[in-house]
């Protein structure tokens, strides 16, 4: 464990530095740019090509152009210098590596939103029991760094991650259920993870690159709110194909949704295929009387509105119960726990949605 973080602190701000614009997803900033009277706003036209600079000429052909730094537009640019030497074309040796130990992996399924809070970790969990329960293969990645809730979710709190000759191996619910997180590396779970970009960047490298994931059919990444640091890597590293994607997962009000539209835009401008949305908590379903009521009301159209006006599709609606609470609690899968439940019957929903994207039919009958 200490060799593990060890590793993911030390080199990697370097490493990160080192690439400069080399890196695609990565904004430069310019050096006359400060917090006051200079500070750029960041516009719809400065993020049509994440590989080209804020402060880069008009015209720019971006970093990983054969003509960065050489065509005509180039000239007083103050990256000039930097493209013209070649550097910005440079591919991580590590994202070769990555690409080699991914191509085990049939489909990469991105789980994903703007807004914390939605449920995210808990569709994660259920997506990955539910395939494992039509016999697939599947791994699950936490990649949600200053807060990993897969390891309790999936009844794994207190287990360690063990070495072997083949690299970090993850830890088994299941002979064909694994799971990675920074969960089983804290010495205590309730110490905070304070941690700047590049050392949470140089952990995902580790998790994508060092861990023995093997054959899988699928690979579930559990990804924290937003926009940020985590998701531009992962995206980075997986180098999505047509047949992985992200499922978005929002509640029905308007204050989710205006964060779920700016997943959307990201997975837009870094071209990652959306399998479709999953609206969380629609209702709630009372315990005592299982009367439906809507806490959460859709005074915009909810995800339905939203999926019509983005043209996507709505995999489904699913219930907030206290069952479901419960079997996460306690590490469970719903389809063991209330298989009959209106819970249960969304996620069934969910699982047909990810299978018909991804050409795949289950391999067991439940």
């Amino acid at each position: 464990v200490c060799i593990f973080f060890f590793q993911a602190e030390d080199g990697i701000r370097d490493a990160q530095e080192s690439r400069g614009l080399g890196d695609v997803y990565k904004r430069q900033v310019s050096t006359q740019s400060t917090w006051g009277d200079d500070f750029q706003k960041i516009s719809d036209k400065d993020m049509e090509s994440e590989d080209k600079p804020s402060n880069a000429n008009e015209g720019c052909p971006g970093v990983k152009s054969d003509e960065a730094g050489k065509a005509a537009n180039c000239a007083g640019c103050p990256n000039q210098k930097l493209c013209a030497s070649g550097v910005t074309t440079q591919v991580d040796p590590v994202e070769k590596e990555i690409e080699e130990k991914l191509s085990q992996i049939k489909h990469k399924i991105l789980v994903l939103s703007g807004k914390g809070g939605v449920g995210k970790s808990t569709v994660s969990s259920q997506i990955a029991f539910g395939l494992a329960r039509q016999g697939f293969d599947v791994g699950l990645l936490d990649v949600d760094i200053c807060g990993p809730s897969i390891p309790r979710m999936l009844g794994l709190v207190g287990h360690e991650v063990h070495q072997s000759n083949e690299g970090w191996s993850p830890v088994f619910v299941d002979e064909n259920l694994s799971v990675m997180s920074i969960g089983f590396l804290l010495q205590k779970q309730d110490d905070a993870i304070i941690w700047r970009g590049p050392r949470k960047n140089g952990l995902i490298k580790q998790f994508l690159n060092d861990v023995a994931w093997g054959e899988l059919d699928f690979l579930i990444i559990d990804t924290p709110p937003g926009t940020s640091d985590e998701h531009i890597s992962i995206v980075q590293y997986l180098k999505m194909k047509e047949s992985d994607g992200a499922v978005i997962v929002t509640t029905p009000q308007e204050v989710a949704l205006s964060d779920v539209r700016k997943e959307i835009s990201f997975c837009k401008k870094t071209n990652t295929p959306i399998i479709g949305v999953v609206e969380n908590m629609k209702s709630f379903i009372c315990p005592n009387c299982s009367h439906e009521s809507h806490i959460f009301a859709p005074v915009t159209g909810g995800a339905e509105k939203m999926c019509e006006d983005y043209r996507l599709k709505l995999l489904s609606q699913i219930p907030l119960d206290p069952v479901l609470l419960i079997s996460s609690e306690k590490g469970k899968s719903i389809f063991e726990t209330h298989p009959t439940s209106k819970v249960a019957e969304g996620y069934k929903s969910l699982l047909n949605g990810i299978l018909s994207f991804t050409g795949e039919e289950k391999k067991v009958e439940t």
